[in-house]
């Protein structure tokens, strides 16, 4: 009997946690992503110039933030500071769509940013089983980003 009562009391405990979880969860949305940056003014141009990001105003206004928007409310900081390189790690990386991967390739060769496919192969696609088409970059502190063209 007294094993029966801890057995219940246990499964209401799990449902009442369970359910909490869930309704939070439900309201967890993305803010922002912030990246510290070695160099501000190198990785603001390529996250403006060649990833065509849009800035938003900053409330610092100190010289040491840029903000993008990343669309449906969600942003991306960078903030000086980063003192040296930590080269990431690629499983760890920002991924952004783009309507077409090869037009976004033409900005990459233009500006001689070197690109490559999950393996590492150089200049080449990766063409998922979905159809989608990625490939990955590094941002001026060797951050990996992921840009695809997956329709959502």
């Amino acid at each position: 009997m007294k094993k029966s009562l801890i057995l219940i009391s246990i499964f209401f405990i799990f449902i009442t946690l369970s359910t909490k979880a869930q309704e939070l969860n439900s309201k967890i949305t993305i803010d922002h992503i912030a990246v510290y940056v070695v160099d501000l003014d190198k990785s603001t141009n390529f996250y403006e110039n060649i990833i065509g990001l849009e800035k938003i105003p900053e409330p610092f206004k100190d010289g040491k933030h840029t903000w993008f928007t990343l669309g449906s409310n969600v942003q991306l900081h960078l903030i000086k500071g980063a003192s040296t390189f930590i080269e990431p790690d690629k499983n760890s990386h920002l991924s952004l769509s783009v309507p077409s991967v090869p037009d976004f390739i033409k900005v990459l060769e233009r500006n001689k940013i070197p690109y490559e496919n999950w393996l590492g192969e150089k200049q080449t696609v990766t063409n998922r089983v979905d159809g989608v088409k990625q490939i990955y970059i590094t941002d001026p502190d060797g951050n990996w980003l992921e840009i695809n063209d997956a329709k959502k």
